[in-house]
């Protein structure tokens, strides 16, 4: 895993509606980088939910949401319009994002250890730098964990 004060790792991908998403665009705005396994799974719905639901308190509070999984980006479009998600999800394929951000590897999943996307936030600031790492948040309480770590540091 990264660390809390260590520089975000720079990407560039390509979210639901084929549109080149960077890191870099987002200098001077705070950033809430969720990763997340898999576009329309019980848990990921909550997450995103709960996101898209508080998103003009984040909004309002300067926040750039941006979502990133593994899945395609046909089917991050198919799940944004299902849940009317008013934020970017990124597809990472080819697993170039979740490796940068060490959200790859083991995981245990209904009593079974996995590969997938380790569900982890980074909170990031204006010039690039990790402020707080959220892993394993709680999905329907997501937006709340974000301005609780953010406010508290």
């Amino acid at each position: 895993m990264l660390k809390e004060g260590s520089k975000a790792p720079v990407f560039k991908g390509v979210d639901q509606n084929g549109k080149e998403i960077s890191l870099e665009y987002f200098k001077g705005s705070k950033v809430v980088l969720y990763f997340y396994p898999h576009d329309d799974t019980p848990t990921c719905t909550n997450q995103a939910c709960n996101l898209r639901d508080n998103y003009s308190e984040l909004t309002k509070r300067g926040f750039k949401v941006i979502g990133v999984s593994t899945d395609s980006v046909k089917k991050h479009k198919k799940f944004e319009t299902k849940y009317s998600l008013p934020f970017s999800l990124i597809a990472d394929e080819d697993l170039t994002i979740v490796n940068q951000y060490k959200v790859w590897g083991e995981k245990q999943f209904m009593g079974r250890t996995i590969i997938g996307t380790k569900r982890t936030t980074f909170l990031i600031d204006e010039k690039g730098i990790i402020r707080k790492i959220i892993a394993k948040p709680v999905s329907k309480k997501h937006t709340e964990e974000i301005l609780v770590a953010w406010d508290g540091q």
